[in-house]
């Protein structure tokens, strides 16, 4: 595992965007309670910790990175057709010295810049957002909550923190599996990102395009479905069982992305030839 390898940025067809989903829901069935057991796990720790006073959102926001880096070590496990477990998440803490730390600063930095894009946000909002997440955690009446949401702020502020997570994901796709394969520092590493989430930008928009249209096609079924047969009830339960796997699907689809913008002696398919499609 801590072998450098050499990393080669190259440009990929925007089809390639729909290839990564495909190739994550065929990893996925090949070990779907131990990938989806992983991101459950991920979540309840996430829970724990935000039990932790002052420091219990940060310590969540900043594990972001490790979580999306463990679930492409976990797909390369799959693929050589190796059980993923939990160790996964701490596997690039236990490289070179130099790549823990490299692993440590991209934490801290994406933890300070969520916390910066949130007061921005909350600031541009006045609050708007917290009153109304307020009113829904003591279920409010429907008229209160129904004024909360027409605010003009909240638009603003919801824009405003959407957009600057959508900035902030750009060099962060990319930079942990930079640092953990490629021994790249954290400013390289998120420049290389970058540069290649823009070269291959058609297909990660096709690929986006196709994620919200996967999830706003299931939401609408599920819920139409249990309507017609008289259990809109129980639709809320199926839609989150359904948003983790999707979630799950997801992060399971990043290795894919990660593999076509810097190939490493990948083959054409990957999944054809498992062991020979990353480094070791």
């Amino acid at each position: 595992m801590s072998t450098t390898m050499q990393l080669h940025l190259q440009s990929v067809p925007a089809r390639n965007g729909r290839l990564w989903i495909r190739h994550g829901f065929k990893v996925f069935q090949r070990q779907p309670v131990a990938l989806a057991g992983l991101f459950g796990l991920f979540l309840f720790a996430g829970f724990v910790a935000m039990l932790i006073p002052g420091i219990g959102l940060l310590l969540t926001m900043a594990s972001l990175p490790l979580l999306s880096l463990g679930f492409m070590l976990a797909t390369h496990l799959v693929l050589q057709k190796k059980m993923p477990t939990a160790g996964v998440f701490v596997a690039p803490l236990k490289l070179t010295a130099e790549r823990r730390r490299s692993q440590l600063l991209l934490c801290l930095g994406y933890a300070g810049a969520m916390l910066v894009i949130g007061l921005l946000s909350d600031w541009i909002d006045g609050g708007s957002t917290r009153d109304l997440q307020k009113l829904i955690a003591e279920n409010a009446d429907n008229e209160a909550i129904a004024n909360a949401a027409t605010d003009p702020r909240l638009f603003w502020g919801l824009a405003t923190r959407m957009g600057l997570m959508g900035l902030l994901s750009v060099p962060y796709w990319h930079a942990p599996a930079l640092v953990h394969w490629g021994g790249q520092g954290v400013a390289q590493a998120l420049f290389s990102s970058t540069l290649a989430l823009w070269r291959n930008k058609a297909a990660f928009a096709v690929n986006m395009l196709l994620w919200g249209a996967l999830l706003m096609g299931v939401a609408s079924a599920v819920s139409l479905v249990f309507a017609l047969i008289g259990l809109s009830q129980v639709a809320p339960i199926v839609l989150m069982a359904l948003g983790l796997m999707l979630s799950t699907v997801f992060y399971v689809s990043l290795y894919f992305s990660f593999v076509d913008c810097f190939m490493f002696g990948a083959p054409q398919d990957v999944l054809d030839e498992p062991k020979s499609t990353s480094p070791s």
